[in-house]
């Protein structure tokens, strides 16, 4: 089929489902209800999906505030309008913590030079600056050793610009196993460290721990705000965070993907057998056999490891690829697909009719995570909300 409206002229684009995400984020408000406050994570250019299209949709549907990698990505959502709250979960380099106090951006903090930063940067601007201190449960990677946090929560409100308003964590091995118990001692750690800054008399507004596994399995890791990721695009964690919650019987949830990939044929062609094709001749015809070149490759995302394994969507019915994945295009074998033209529409990851290619399946294929699939897509794909 060839496409129109706004995806004429496009050799690739991804499809956002506003639908979809909009289900997505009800689902999770649903489970955590109207009391907490729900973050919609969009780092990554949302998981791949459009940081502008997905949190103007997130925000739309009643996301309380949204999650940014990067300074980057929060001056991005500024500069579009966006005056949500933002909260930045990665590192922001000393010397543009200004940029992060000038634009109200709230930033995460586990280090002394940062806060000597921040402090600096509300002097000179005259602002305040709201952070979060993260903790470190046992993750080992940024965050306050327990027995620090209670120094160094008080040097942040010694500071005249600071306001601690955030107390944070984050699981280390929630997703990838049915044992639980390191994640019980993650949450007691920072339960412990809740209860410590409690009697240390320093009050955080706003505890967060829960990432979308631990919303879907745990309550108990509520506290004021949980951090919805992958289960906002409609992807389950892990395999086996789905298979715990059917064994801890708890309520399910129904999550729709969000995202569809597509591209048109850029050529048809016939080869005889015996016809090499592509990139180190991987692939050789036992037939005659009709290839449609694909214009999308491994600088577009599209992992060089699916080369020979996987399909794509034509006309509804699936197609392998032939040969490797090249920097910037792929091919496929349409031979038994009648009627295949140019400018044909193909899905690389999606749903066209009854059949439907995965992120999951991409991801088995290509020794990785759904979450990678997807947010490998290069931001200069076009993103189009139907």
């Amino acid at each position: 089929m060839k496409g129109g409206g706004g995806r004429a002229g496009l050799a690739q684009w991804v499809e956002v489902s506003r639908k979809a995400l909009t289900h997505n984020l009800a689902e999770f408000r649903r489970r955590v209800g109207r009391d907490r406050k729900l973050l919609a994570v969009v780092k990554a250019n949302a998981y791949g999906h459009g940081i502008l299209e997905v949190s103007r949709i997130a925000i739309g549907a009643g996301a309380d505030w949204l999650g940014v990698n990067s300074l980057e990505e929060g001056i991005e959502l500024r500069r579009a309008g966006v005056r949500t709250p933002i909260l930045v979960l990665g590192y922001v380099p000393l010397g543009r913590l200004g940029d992060a106090v000038a634009r109200g951006l709230r930033l995460t903090v586990y280090n002394k030079a940062s806060v000597d930063g921040l402090a600096a940067a509300c002097r000179r601007l005259k602002k305040k600056a709201r952070v979060h201190v993260k903790v470190e449960p046992g993750t080992n990677r940024q965050g306050v050793l327990e027995g620090e946090l209670p120094a160094f929560a008080r040097s942040i409100q010694r500071r005249p610009g600071l306001v601690l308003e955030g107390l944070s964590s984050h699981f280390a091995n929630i997703e990838d196993t049915t044992d639980h118990s390191f994640p019980q001692r993650q949450l007691a750690a920072f339960e412990r460290s809740v209860r410590g800054l409690e009697k240390a008399g320093i009050e955080v507004p706003i505890t967060h721990m829960s990432c979308t596994a631990a919303t879907i399995l745990f309550p108990e890791t509520y506290f004021d705000m949980v951090r919805v990721g992958i289960g906002l695009y409609g992807l389950w964690p892990s395999k086996e965070t789905y298979l715990s919650c059917a064994l801890d019987k708890r309520e399910p949830l129904t999550l729709e993907p969000v995202l569809t990939w597509k591209a048109r044929i850029a050529q048809v062609k016939r080869i005889a057998k015996g016809g090499a094709v592509g990139y180190g001749c991987t692939f050789r015809a036992t037939r005659r056999t009709t290839l449609a070149v694909i214009p999308v490759g491994y600088y577009d995302g599209y992992d060089r490891g699916l080369s020979n394994t996987a399909h794509v969507l034509v006309r509804g019915q699936r197609a392998p690829l032939r040969g490797r994945v090249a920097m910037n295009f792929s091919t496929a074998d349409v031979t038994d697909i009648p009627g295949v033209g140019i400018e044909d529409e193909v899905v690389l990851l999606g749903a066209d009719g009854r059949e439907r290619i995965t992120a999951e399946q991409l991801a088995a294929l290509a020794g990785t995570i759904s979450h990678e699939i997807v947010a490998r897509i290069n931001p200069l794909v076009p993103r189009i909300v139907v």
